[in-house]
């Protein structure tokens, strides 16, 4: 386990603020991902308003617990990036598409513009942009129901 040399609170007007173990204090301080699809909880960077980095996390567990919850509820107010559960139906297997899905966040729809709009990002992970730019993701397409991978495949 590292140990961090920082704190973090909120101030007034809840921005995060960095308080450096030399005594320097930086306030609306952003935690960044550096992989937040495929290692979420490894490799996250404390950056300034400016967008210089302040400190590294290996791993988010290695932070003290109070430290930890600041930097997760921080975390998901900024990030909003839904993952596929399951497909219900599409509209048409012609794009444009209506997409009917179950998602972590409840059921959704959106629109597909084109079959360039989903992205593989390593070999069973696949990312979906609609037509308002909203990002969903299927971590693992072999952990999808038979169903859901039939009509999957008409798209790939």
């Amino acid at each position: 386990m590292t140990t961090h040399d920082f704190k973090l609170s909120r101030n007034a007007f809840d921005r995060l603020v960095y308080t450096g173990a030399n005594g320097e204090v930086h306030e609306g301080v952003v935690p960044v991902r550096a992989f937040p699809i495929g290692a979420p909880d490894d490799g996250l960077s404390l950056v300034n308003a400016d967008g210089h980095e302040l400190a590294w996390i290996s791993r988010l567990s290695d932070l003290p617990d109070d430290t930890r919850a600041i930097v997760e509820k921080e975390l998901a107010s900024r990030e909003f990036m839904p993952e596929i559960k399951r497909i219900q139906r599409v509209s048409s297997y012609n794009a444009p598409s209506t997409w009917y899905v179950e998602t972590n966040r409840g059921d959704a729809s959106f629109t597909l513009k084109g079959e360039e709009d989903i992205r593989r990002i390593v070999s069973t992970s696949l990312l979906i942009a609609d037509s308002h730019g909203v990002q969903f993701l299927i971590r693992d397409t072999l952990a999808l129901d038979k169903a859901s991978r039939k009509i999957l495949d008409r798209f790939l």
